[in-house]
């Protein structure tokens, strides 16, 4: 199949997107390419896709578990008890419900955004 786009990488809506791409940065150690008031954009320093940053004036904050959720964001850590302590100390939260059970932990970025941590098969 000959493909019509390429993959640059996927945005995130929130109320902040300089504070949020600081949390993400911390978590990726990608540099923005590209910073606004309104957008900031993270991209590996090899290349490919990124994670963008848009500004959404009253944004709401999301919660977890809901069903409205549309998607989340997964990382891969090598040891799910040290990546979940590292990103608490970033300002995650770890929400009470964990349906992953020790194969792999949601928590909540400092917006409010659920993301799961888990570590390679």
């Amino acid at each position: 199949m000959t493909a019509i786009g390429t993959y640059l990488g996927i945005t995130v809506d929130c109320a902040d997107p300089a504070a949020l791409s600081e949390f993400y940065r911390a978590v990726t150690g990608w540099d923005a390419s590209y910073s606004s008031d309104e957008f900031v954009y993270l991209a590996p320093a090899s290349g490919g896709a990124g994670l963008g940053f848009q500004k959404i004036e009253n944004h709401p904050r999301p919660s977890w578990p809901d069903d409205a959720k549309q998607f989340h964001l997964e990382f891969q850590v090598a040891d799910i008890a040290e990546g979940e302590k590292r990103l608490v100390e970033l300002g995650a939260a770890k929400p009470e419900f964990q349906p992953g059970g020790d194969k792999w932990v949601v928590l909540t970025d400092p917006a409010g955004h659920p993301f799961c941590i888990s570590v390679a098969a």
